[in-house]
């Protein structure tokens, strides 16, 4: 639908006086498209009752579903287990499960040993927490239980509590599970998981760069053969290490060196060669029985080993030492996000390869289920684990019960070879551990994000500086805190473009994007590219005016006139504007007005609109001044342009009746083919002699 504008005579705008209103002036119709005015007592209607209309789609939502449907709400294992196709996922979830159940053993030991408990802590929290995750977590490839980056975290926050060689390290290790199985369910069940999308890209990778760093370093001790302070900052570390070079020991050096060299062969060789991908997951257990075979044969006296494991399965018991609670909520809530960005992430990432969809907060409730239980038979914090998941998935894992394998291939292991384990060198284990970290040492990110974004660089540099040495929970505070600030910058200083026309089209884009649109004398177009709201409201204005100053003359078409008569405001990407904005309008408008200029608005959503119905501010500027394409508004201001800049002339009542009405036919022909080639978007515009290309100033002028 459209409908015919017709330019008005001067007096309608600008305070012309009546004598040059009563001169005759050009009128042309401008066809444009009718924008439909929302009624303001129906939006309000609408808008008090869109949490009703909510809260009662949810209620039908609740009333309309199955008993199977609650059944996977609250046991999402029953998604799989109801559909399970025997013949075609038994096979490769019991190889998948055996597979990275080897893989899990050793690896627990040495992330016991990172986060400062004894190995057998290790093996405990890689036994109930599989079996519980299985049951309600939602992901079907995704390995949970100890990882490097949560037990740095752990040995980092109660070192500076109690020793590690105090039972009431322990305690603490296994009281932190339980908090941060609790808030992993708080945020699940609250649906709050989106809270953690603040902490940008930049800063995790910086964070787990750092992180990574400083694990691989607590394990020089065992490597070196001699003591070196725990600490998670970098100086104390290397001084801690460079003070004890006296005390040097050969043998585990060789020994790990050695043992590290085979892990990271065939780590590569895993990955980069398909038939060979067994080798990735038989990497730990290679160390560790090369380690214990190698002791076991030469007996060396400078080589550390594990030492005695207890026999048997954990027994259940309440975790103690609340008395502490509230000096582990910081590190509890970092665990927590730690376990939002790493299992969420991956999880979503191998649902979306596997072809089924993942709930976030679901997997979040899950999670914090795993780690609550687990608490309760003497484990410390676990999550999912990037390497693991990733080979439970490479070996072709279909279903969640590859995970209750791999808590089964735990429990043989607890029951039956605890004595095995008594001859495994630290130096194996910690070789594992380094060999798991250095692939969290992200510096193809760094480069990319150089080449890309230097801001993003930046991030990523100052989170990494502060982790490695001011130590993590301030890395962490400052990486966020500045990625706050760059949102917080973004926002309040959004991007604005002043919009040209392309030849031969109505489409109006960013003429520093697109050097060959141009503008119209008079008229300045401006996009903003964001919502409108109290923190950018004094940015928008102060560029607003500066594009009422600052006119580029040299793409100009159309009247000349000396100055700015209109701002057309193309607000198709404002999603969204507070009551500061509308107030800011209001003035903007008041404003403009005394300097005789006219706001036009073009492409509003319907909520935008609505409010600024409601707030008054369509009938304040006037609904004639609302368009539905910026090429409308365009057209309107042209005409009030056109009518400014016409000066007053007395025809001759004569020659305009000379005149034959055949040749006011075809002049009123010739400005309407033109106007609907122009609009239907052909470069190619019919200009007839007797046309004035004043009368025309859609048209783009002819190079003479």
């Amino acid at each position: 639908m459209e409908i015919t504008y017709a330019s008005p005579s001067n007096s309608d705008f600008g305070g012309e006086s009546s004598t040059s209103s009563s001169m005759p002036t050009t009128t042309r119709p401008v066809r444009i498209i009718p924008l439909q005015h929302p009624e303001t007592t129906s939006s309000s209607s609408s808008s008090n009752a869109s949490p009703w209309a909510a809260l009662e789609r949810w209620r039908s939502k609740v009333v309309s579903m199955t008993w199977i449907e609650w059944l996977e709400l609250f046991l999402p294992c029953f998604r799989w287990i109801r559909t399970y196709n025997w013949r075609e996922y038994l096979q490769v979830d019991l190889m998948a499960g055996i597979t990275v159940g080897v893989m899990l053993v050793p690896q627990a030991m040495s992330y016991a040993k990172l986060a400062g408990l004894e190995p057998i802590y290790g093996l405990y929290s890689g036994f109930v927490p599989l079996f519980v995750y299985a049951i309600f977590g939602s992901s079907r490839q995704l390995a949970v239980g100890p990882v490097a980056l949560v037990s740095l975290l752990v040995s980092n926050v109660l070192s500076g509590i109690v020793d590690s060689t105090d039972a009431l390290y322990t305690e603490l290790a296994i009281l932190l599970a339980l908090m941060v199985g609790i808030m992993e369910c708080i945020l699940g069940l609250l649906r709050l998981g989106w809270i953690i999308r603040f902490i940008s890209h930049s800063v995790i990778s910086g964070f787990t760069t750092a992180s990574a760093i400083v694990i691989a370093l607590s394990q020089a001790k065992y490597f070196l053969g001699y003591d070196v302070e725990r600490s998670s900052k970098i100086v104390p570390l290397i001084v801690s290490i460079i003070s004890g070079a006296d005390a040097f020991s050969w043998p585990p050096f060789v020994m790990g060196s050695v043992i590290l060299a085979i892990l990271l062969t065939m780590k590569h060789l895993g990955k980069t060669r398909k038939y060979l991908c067994f080798l990735r997951a038989a990497g730990p257990l290679t160390a560790v029985l090369s380690g214990t075979i190698f002791v076991k044969i030469f007996n060396p006296s400078s080589i550390s080993l594990v030492g005695d494991i207890p026999q048997g399965l954990p027994s259940f018991s309440i975790p103690k030492a609340f008395g502490y609670a509230t000096s582990l909520i910081p590190t509890a809530l970092l665990i927590t996000g730690v376990a939002i960005l790493e299992s969420v992430g991956i999880a979503k990432a191998l649902a979306a390869k596997n072809g089924y969809e993942l709930d976030s907060n679901q997997e979040l409730f899950g999670l914090g289920v795993a780690n609550i239980f687990g608490s309760f038979f003497s484990a410390y914090p676990t999550t999912g684990s990037f390497s693991r998941s990733a080979v439970n998935h490479e070996s072709g894992a279909k279903t969640g019960l590859s995970g209750i394998v791999m808590g089964f291939i735990m429990g043989c292991a607890l029951l039956f070879m605890t004595e095995l384990f008594e001859s495994i060198p630290q130096c194996a284990l910690a070789a594992i551990v380094i060999s798991a970290v250095i692939g969290l040492v992200d510096y193809d990110e760094a480069i990319f994000l150089w080449r890309v974004d230097k801001k993003d660089f930046l991030l990523w540099t100052i989170t990494s500086t502060t982790t490695l040495f001011l130590g993590i929970e301030i890395g962490v505070l400052v990486g966020v805190g500045f990625a706050l600030a760059f949102v917080i910058y973004e926002s309040a200083n959004p991007h604005i473009a002043v919009l040209g026309r392309l030849p031969g089209t109505t489409v109006y884009r960013n003429t520093q994007q697109y050097p060959e649109a141009y503008t119209y004398n008079g008229i300045v177009i401006v996009r903003i590219d964001a919502p409108i709201y109290f923190a950018n409201i004094s940015y928008i204005k102060d560029r607003l005016r500066e594009y009422e100053v600052e006119v580029d003359k040299s793409t100009s078409r159309g009247p000349e006139v000396e100055r700015i008569y209109f701002v057309i405001l193309e607000m198709a990407p404002v999603t969204y504007i507070d009551s500061s904005g509308v107030q800011a309008l209001k003035e903007l408008h008041q404003e403009y007005k005394l300097r005789d200029i006219q706001i036009a608005i073009s492409n509003l959503n319907r909520e935008t609109l609505m409010t600024l119905s409601r707030a008054g501010v369509v009938e304040l500027i006037g609904k004639e001044w609302y368009f539905v394409r910026v090429h409308d508004a365009v057209q309107v201001c042209l005409q009030h342009v056109q009518s400014l800049k016409e000066t007053p002339k007395i025809g001759n009542p004569l020659t305009e009746e000379r005149q034959s009405s055949f040749q006011r036919y075809l002049r009123q022909r010739a400005e309407d083919s033109s106007l609907s080639e122009l609009e239907s978007g052909n470069q190619t515009s019919l200009v007839t002699k007797e046309s004035d290309p004043q009368l025309e100033p859609l048209l783009s002028r002819r190079s003479s």
